[in-house]
Formats: C-alpha cells, structure tokens, sequence
C-alpha cells in the first residue's frame, strides 16, 4: 500500500509539474500575442481629412425632373394636299430659315391655267378700251370717273379676268410649300413623286421651355424669375441656364405645381421632348457648410466628428441638416441631442465611415507642398 501510494504521489507530481509548464507556455504565448495587437493598434492610425467649420452662404436646391418643348412647332401639310409631289428639298433633322422652300407640287396645270387668265386679262383691257372709246372717252381710264369706269370694267369682263389671274397665280404660288419660320425639319413623311397629305413637323429650337413640377411645400423656393440649371439625362455634364416663366395657380390631386422655365438652346445635343434634370437653386445666408461626405449616421441620427487639436482624436458629434444639395449639407447642432457645433471646428471629411467616438487620427499631409 506504501508503494503504490509512494508511486501515486509522484505521478501526481511529475503531472503537476507537466501541468505547471503547459500554464506558463500558454501565458506567454497570450502576452506576446496582446503584445502584438496593441503594437499594430499603434500604428494604425486613421489618416483624415479635415475642413474648417465657418458661415457661408449655402445653395439650397431643389431638384425636379422636366421635359423640354420647343418654344414653336407647325404641323405643315403637302402644298396641294392629295396632289403628287414634284420634288422634296429637305430631310430630317436639316436648318431651315424662313422662306426656305421645302417641296413643290406639280405645277403644270397651275402654269396652264396661269397662262390662260394672262391672255384672257388682255383680251379684257382691248373689250374695256373699246367701250369707253364708245362712251366718249380717250381710252385711257386716267379721266374717266370712278363709276363710269367701275361700271365698264364689269361689262367688259376686264374685272373678272383681273380676279381670275391673281386666282391663277396665287394657285401656282400656293404650289411652294415655304417655311414660317427658321427651325429644324421633323417626322418628314412626305416623298417625291408620290401623294400624301402631312408633310413634315418644323420645329423653333432656339429656344426651349422647361416643363416640371414642384413640390407644394417647395413653392417658396420658385417665383417668377427665379434661375434654374437644365442638364440633360444623356449628358450630365450639359448644364444651361434658364428663368422661370410661368407657374401654373393650381395644386394637382399629389401635391404638384406644374412650372415652366425658358431656356436659350446653345447646343445641338438637345432635341424637343427630351428629358432633363432642373435645379432652382436659392441662397441661404450665414449656414455652417459640410460636403456630404463629413456627415455619417449612427444610431438613426446625423453625426459628425469634430478633431480635438490637443488629444488627435475624433469626438463624436450629432447634427441636424437644415439643406442639402448635390454636393453639400448646412447643418446645425442637434436639438434632439442638445449638441452644438461653433466656427473654427475642425470637422473630418473623410475615413470617417468606421470611426468610433475618441478614435485616434492623423491629418493627412499635403501631399503637394
């Protein structure tokens, strides 16, 4: 029994001391490994940028969706609907001035007819000389009063010839299809040598009127004119200035008032019915102004991080945003918070999104200098 317990004793021991070495090994192992870490966490420290926090004036926007009219368009029909066409001298998308002739019809009936009443006028001045010759005149009709010679035109027939032949010519003129006004040639159906009825729709581009609609409660944001940016949905960096024009005095059935903006055309990209971006942009004075990327949320809540110059470290702020437009917030202390921020703030622009309240971070250097 002494043995066996002699041999229980040391085998309780020789596992102790196996035990114990295992521990120590660990430890040491976990030390060197927290070591590490908290060396890595020194060195990484976040590199930011910063802006300094002072009152600007600050564009607030609004930003609607629009579609562009040209400010004239005409449905022009064939000359001599129903009638072949002699020629088309036009073709889509082609400029035209006013009075640019843009189709003929067939004018050889109109050219016989023109014809005709030429030699019937003067078979009527012989008729009309003849008769005042009878009733005493010369036969020139300087010195026949104005009834006498009224009353001898008509019963020569020299009255209707002169209708008939500005009938013919006005038939043959009408033969022209001409242009109203410059614009640009659209939605030509019309050919040579065939019949038709619409010719062509011509279209004023010079200028464009912007139809859009804004909100109920943004309307004291737009007045008669107030400016706008108009940029193309197909070329965002296609931006035109324009001014308000009209504003519809009705609300629809969502909330929306229709307006309308006038802009001048100074690029050939845009075209009539295209879609397009409007900004009515207003000034607000005396706002604190942020770029958009200064500003994160936490918790359902607008927050920014303030530098702190004499720890380096990012202190957790919460805002409210007043305005926003493309590029920018105006922003304020939080109400709901009763926080503030003040001019001179050091506020960070950038590597904020995974920052934590009394971080530590380095202003990056400029890079240029």
């Amino acid at each position: 029994m002494k043995i066996i317990g002699t041999v229980a004793v040391a085998v309780a021991a020789i596992g102790g001391m196996a035990y114990g070495i295992y521990v120590i090994g660990h430890s040491e192992k976990a030390d060197e490994g927290e070591d590490l870490q908290t060396a890595v966490r020194e060195e990484t420290v976040i590199e930011v940028d910063t802006t300094v926090l002072c009152r600007q004036t600050f564009q607030k926007q609004v930003l609607c969706n629009g579609r562009l009219a040209a400010i004239r368009r005409a449905e022009l029909m064939c000359p001599k609907t129903g009638e072949i066409l002699q020629s088309v001298n036009v073709k889509n998308g082609q400029r035209v001035s006013a009075g640019t002739v843009l189709a003929v019809a067939d004018t050889r009936e109109r050219r016989s007819a023109l014809e005709k009443s030429q030699r019937d006028l003067e078979k009527a001045k012989v008729e009309l000389q003849d008769k005042l010759i009878g009733l005493g005149y010369d036969g020139i009709t300087d010195n026949v009063p104005a009834e006498v010679l009224h009353r001898a035109e008509v019963t020569s027939g020299y009255y209707s010839a002169r209708f008939a032949l500005r009938t013919a010519e006005q038939a043959l003129h009408d033969c022209s299809l001409k242009a109203p006004f410059g614009g640009r040639i659209a939605d030509l159906v019309a050919r040579p040598y065939q019949r038709g009825d619409k010719f062509c729709t011509l279209i004023d581009d010079s200028f464009f009127d912007v139809e859009f609609k804004v909100l109920e409660a943004e309307l004291v944001s737009v007045r008669t004119g107030t400016q706008v940016k108009v940029s193309p949905f197909v070329d965002g960096e296609l931006s035109l200035d324009g001014t308000v024009t009209e504003i519809n005095p009705t609300v629809d059935a969502k909330g929306l008032v229709s307006v309308k903006a006038r802009i001048k055309n100074t690029s050939d990209r845009l075209m009539d019915g295209m879609n397009v971006k409007v900004t009515i942009e207003n000034s607000v004075p005396d706002m604190f102004v942020v770029p958009k990327e200064a500003v994160v949320e936490r918790d359902g809540y607008h927050v920014v991080f303030v530098y702190d110059n004499k720890t380096h470290r990012a202190v957790w702020t919460y805002v409210d945003i007043m305005y926003g437009n493309l590029t920018s917030f105006a922003i304020t202390g939080c109400e709901r918070k009763n926080t503030t921020v003040n001019e001179g703030d050091i506020i960070i622009t950038s590597g904020n999104l995974n920052l934590a309240d009394d971080t530590e971070v380095k202003i990056k250097e400029d890079r240029g200098s």
